[in-house]
């Protein structure tokens, strides 16, 4: 399976990224170099106020450029993560999407590195770089056996994230995102890197079926459940609906810093569509 993924990203980089993935996640640089004299063409937000002011001529600030991008991979792996009302589960899609991103990763010469965190413990693999290491990676992350329907939701080892990858690295988190209130820390873990947050999303989630009477089971609370979409259930799951798109946008306030997948779509080129978006965001700033 890694290798047909893999020679679709080969094909997604070389035919519709045109190269231009890495600048997504550079930008301007993150690290201070210098003041130099300003000419013209220059970003207008570089310049330095202060010492314009002083000297009396526009000087701008000049940013040491990132030339290596370090990706951390964070996958959620919560027991709600089972449900599918389809021939696929939501884990089985998120997992071949956090595959095709470290795949990325490893054909665009970055340093890849994840964290699976599981009911029943966290395993961590730092940042490497090369292809047959990172595949290896990836290997090892879609053979991680998945949770029972009856175990607890993982807890994120916050602390711990934030010394597992250099400043300014890029972390993906992967998860199903239920309302829940933010992590504490989270404001410092998006100072350090550059975050970004993938869900995949199953048809019922978004739209209840529309027969009256149905039955599924529910993995979060761990029991079958039968709806007889009545006016009040539909209401309640329109409520949780709001609460958990509100819950997602206040973690990742940028549109361009998060991704939801359908469990019946490409997700290889919802991720071209994304990188795209994210490129042609940066060359208007």
């Amino acid at each position: 399976m890694l290798r047909q993924l893999e020679w679709r990203v080969r094909h997604a980089v070389e035919n519709m990224l045109s190269g231009e993935y890495r600048s997504t996640f550079r930008g301007r640089g993150m690290e201070f170099d210098q003041v130099v004299r300003y000419e013209f063409g220059d970003d207008v937000r570089d310049i330095d106020w202060n010492v314009t002011a002083r000297l009396g001529e526009p000087y701008r600030k000049k940013f040491v450029e990132e030339r290596e991008v370090t990706l951390l991979v964070v996958f959620e792996d919560s027991p709600s993560l089972h449900f599918g009302s389809g021939a696929e589960s939501k884990r089985e899609a998120l997992m071949e999407l956090a595959g095709l991103v470290m795949l990325l990763g490893a054909v665009n010469r970055d340093r890849v590195g994840f964290v699976h965190a599981a009911p029943g413990g966290n395993l961590f693999r730092e940042p490497i770089r090369g292809r047959g290491a990172i595949l290896h990676l990836a290997a090892t992350l879609l053979a991680r056996p998945a949770p029972a329907a009856t175990d607890r939701a993982p807890e994120l080892p916050w602390r711990f994230l934030a010394r597992a990858a250099p400043k300014h690295s890029v972390l993906l988190w992967l998860g199903d995102f239920p309302p829940r209130t933010e992590p504490e820390g989270w404001a410092v873990m998006q100072r350090r890197y550059q975050t970004m947050g993938f869900r995949v999303d199953d048809p019922w989630e978004r739209a209840l079926p529309t027969q009256e009477s149905f039955a599924a089971y529910d993995p979060a609370a761990g029991r079958l459940v039968t709806l007889e979409g009545s006016a009040a259930e539909r209401a309640a799951h329109a409520t949780w609906r709001a609460q958990r798109e509100a819950a997602w946008r206040a973690l990742f306030p940028d549109a361009l810093s998060r991704l939801v997948v359908g469990t019946g779509e490409n997700r290889l080129d919802a991720l071209v569509k994304f990188f795209h978006a994210r490129m042609r965001s940066g060359s208007r700033r």
